[in-house]
């Protein structure tokens, strides 16, 4: 499955650079006029990806919320849109195009992204727990890609703003497996290592707006 995401992030990603626009790099005395520093190439690709797994966990929770009315989707979607802007907001700062596009909820321009989608909704659809497990394994993907993306850069927006993801999907994960005990059931991880998920589901949720 990890390897599976990444082909797909890859694809969309290089897609989408190979379309952005040129950046004006000096006014022609050898003097940088753009005072935001530029972005490595991976650091791009990494804004990229967590743009559409925002809008896939967002998305994913809506339609759940839909199916089984669980307050837990409804407000975990809240959250994810939040996340949403604020990965919006790093690539336009950056003069990056944004790989949403026309923002609609259930609809992706990848094709692998879109089969991606409707099988975590085909997996959410089968029962409650099912939803809830699927929950859980979506910020489990969150947290493992946002931590691989915080080795990748040394900027201080950047790991700002991955710092906040990743505490908001602990959280998301802390309450989806909290559900999942609920119900009698257990969380095996897909994505972090077993150990790294008990250590986040047992720890206090963690505060602030995120």
């Amino acid at each position: 499955m990890k390897q599976k995401l990444a082909v797909i992030f890859l694809i969309l990603s290089v897609s989408l650079l190979l379309v952005q626009p040129t950046v004006a790099k000096g006014n022609g005395k050898g003097k940088n006029t753009n005072t935001t520093p530029a972005l490595t190439q991976q650091e791009e690709l990494d804004l990229l990806q967590l743009r559409v797994e925002e809008k896939l966990a967002r998305d994913v929770y809506l339609y759940l919320y839909d199916m089984w009315g669980q307050w837990i989707f409804e407000n975990i979607a809240e959250s994810e849109q939040r996340h949403m802007d604020s990965v919006l907001n790093l690539l336009v700062k950056h003069n990056i195009p944004d790989p949403v596009g026309k923002d609609i909820p259930g609809v992706f321009q990848d094709k692998s992204m879109q089969n991606f989608y409707d099988d975590l909704i085909t997996e959410g659809s089968v029962s409650k727990v099912e939803a809830l497990r699927v929950g859980a394994k979506i910020e489990d993907m969150d947290i493992f890609d946002i931590y691989e993306m915080l080795t990748h850069t040394e900027k201080n927006d950047l790991i700002n703003a991955y710092e906040n993801l990743a505490k908001g999907s602990r959280n998301h994960l802390r309450a989806f497996v909290g559900q999942l005990e609920v119900f009698g059931e257990i969380y095996e991880a897909q994505y972090l290592d077993p150990d790294e998920v008990d250590d986040i589901v047992n720890s206090p949720r963690e505060t602030g707006r995120y």
